[in-house]
């Protein structure tokens, strides 16, 4: 299958593309650098959706990653647009023009978010639940409506909901390592609140089992099958690391520190179940919390 992907430098990207090579996929990156095009990498502009004719042509799928780190920078209307621009209004142009093309791609996987789901508290979450209200929620909604026009022009499109993803090359786990480590982590909030994460490993099967299993489409959750509260999650990843988890932030300690993006995400409670990727019989590698950061920080029983 020849697979394009945009954001394949990001984290989930740079991991796919030699995933995906070595599963026998011919891989095209899509870059919204100019520059000479080569038979890994070509151009695509996110302002018009428009790529380039010769990465089209012949193209089974494409795994659309693009998109601003919402974690950059601290929250303000501007950076919400940057967020914003960056996922809907990018693919919103790329499905656009991909509708309009001599040859339409058979298949588009796009990335959404958990944040779909908003702030529910112990509530079950799978793909048949409504969508929550707030920021997160409605840039989650529109991100996966933007590719209606591609829907319409009969590509199979799934909108994969992702959750935390847990990689030591980057992301949220990166970012609380150090800390950790130093023995000053610690349970954020209440620790009541649920958080729905997905190990690189099981992510990057997801994707593929969408590419080859033609009956998925729409949105399908990319968690783990054991979601954790935070509590949980404090203190497994201390007992991984052999380290003290006696530092708490309060609530509105981590308000003050990252401002709107903690209660959107760091104290919302989004407690997902990846009902229709098992129920096709996908087998987790790792579908518990323990094991796959064990794993992932090369730290066996």
């Amino acid at each position: 299958m020849k697979v394009l992907i945009t954001g394949a430098t990001g984290l989930i990207g740079s991991a796919l593309t030699p995933y995906l090579i070595s599963n026998g996929h011919e891989v095209t990156a899509l870059s919204r650098c100019s520059g000479t095009p080569s038979d890994r990498t070509s151009s695509w502009s996110p302002a018009t959706g428009e790529v380039s004719a010769s990465a089209i042509k012949g193209a089974d799928a494409i795994v659309h990653l693009a998109g601003v780190n919402i974690m950059a920078k601290r929250w303000n209307s501007r950076f919400r647009e940057e967020m914003r621009s960056s996922r809907v209004n990018a693919t919103s142009a790329l499905c656009t023009h991909l509708a309009h093309s001599t040859t339409v791609p058979r298949i588009l996987i796009s990335a959404s978010a958990v944040g779909f789901y908003g702030d529910r508290g112990e509530e079950l979450l799978t793909e048949s639940s409504p969508g929550g209200t707030g920021y997160m929620c409605e840039l989650a909604r529109d991100w996966e409506n933007a590719c209606k026009s591609l829907v319409n022009a009969g590509t199979r499109v799934v909108n994969l909901r992702i959750g935390v993803v847990l990689s030591v090359r980057g992301g949220a786990l990166k970012k609380m390592l150090l800390p950790f480590k130093m023995g000053v982590g610690g349970v954020m909030g209440n620790g009541h609140q649920y958080m729905s994460w997905v190990s690189m490993d099981d992510l990057l099967g997801i994707i593929g089992y969408a590419l080859n299993d033609g009956s998925i489409a729409g949105p399908l959750n990319a968690t783990a099958p054991n979601p954790v509260t935070n509590h949980e999650f404090t203190k497994t990843f201390g007992k991984v690391l052999n380290r003290p988890t006696i530092a708490p932030m309060p609530a509105f300690a981590a308000r003050l520190a990252f401002g709107e993006v903690a209660d959107a995400i760091l104290l919302s409670s989004t407690r997902v179940m990846p009902e229709h990727i098992s129920s096709r019989g996908f087998e987790f590698q790792y579908p518990r919390l323990e094991e796959a950061l064990r794993h992932q920080l090369g730290r066996p029983r």
